[in-house]
């Protein structure tokens, strides 16, 4: 009887999603568009970031955290770009349920680090406001490799993946793989070069449509990030955030030799020095 039971509260569940969706569609007409996006990056606090901001009364995120449009999400055979404005209006608000001064907004990582995601925004959304949460490269990269160790997604030791980049790179490019060199999973020290991928996004987008902010930073005082975001997108900057528990934060983190960290420090440090001369702040990483 409990698993009939379950069976059914299942089905139910999975008719209301269904509902929703399809009311979402059938009035997507009605809906906005979002006022800024968060591009990333992986691992650096954006989901933390995210639910900070739903904090906010004027801020109203949309009904997926990670809307993936317009990059080729992960693990799946289909590129959400493909299916059109439409779709990608149907995880938003409706326009009269906006305030005047309200903004919405959605967070997918994996754009800061897709070739083809600054130009694709751009069209959609020239307008629209970009923030991009950096974490010390070399921390980015091991807490991705412990995190897709605790995902099961990588067999490599810890040295042996940090530095697989090229050879899965190659592997990826001769199979004409869709998830092009932003989207293959592995890339733990490619996604680091945050020159290369910030830079794409100046080509479309001017200076003052992006902020660029410090994970580390932000952690240490995120009030004062926050004020600066709350600013930048145009809501009342003073608003206090009354909840600032860390979120998605990983468990399996285990010691990692020094001469890893020396090492990654070294090959990063060539990029870094271009970030910081490009945006004019130094992280100290």
């Amino acid at each position: 009887m409990g698993l009939i039971k379950r069976a059914k509260r299942q089905l139910q569940r999975s008719a209301k999603q269904q509902a929703r969706w399809l009311y979402r569609t059938v009035t997507s007409d009605r809906r906005v568009l979002p006022d800024f996006l968060i591009i990333g990056a992986a691992k650096s606090g954006t989901t933390s970031l995210y639910f900070y901001l739903s904090q906010h009364p004027n801020l109203v995120r949309g009904y997926s955290q990670e809307v993936h449009f317009f990059d080729v999400p992960l693990n799946s055979p289909m590129d959400n770009f493909a299916k059109g404005e439409r779709w990608y209006r149907t995880h938003f608000p409706l326009r009269e349920d906006m305030g005047q001064h309200d903004k919405t907004f959605e967070s997918s990582p994996p754009y800061l680090f897709s070739p083809r995601a600054p130009k694709r925004i751009c069209d959609l959304l020239p307008d629209v406001r970009l923030i991009a949460l950096l974490r010390n490269p070399t921390e980015r990269a091991i807490s991705a490799y412990f995190h897709r160790r605790r995902n099961g997604q990588e067999a490599l030791g810890i040295e042996d993946a940090l530095g697989a980049d090229e050879e899965r790179m190659h592997a990826a490019l001769s199979r004409k793989d869709r998830k092009n060199q932003g989207s293959v999973p592995y890339l733990y020290r490619k996604r680091g070069h945050y020159f290369e991928h910030i830079a794409r996004f100046r080509e479309y987008f001017p200076q003052d449509q992006m902020l660029i902010l410090n994970s580390e930073r932000f952690f240490a005082d995120p009030q004062a990030d926050l004020r600066r975001v709350f600013a930048f997108v145009g809501v009342d900057p003073d608003f206090s955030v009354p909840t600032l528990r860390p979120h998605n934060v990983g468990t399996n983190r285990h010691d990692v030799d020094p001469q890893i960290y020396r090492s990654l420090d070294g090959y990063f440090a060539p990029h870094n020095r271009k970030l910081y001369a490009m945006i004019g702040t130094d992280f100290g990483w």
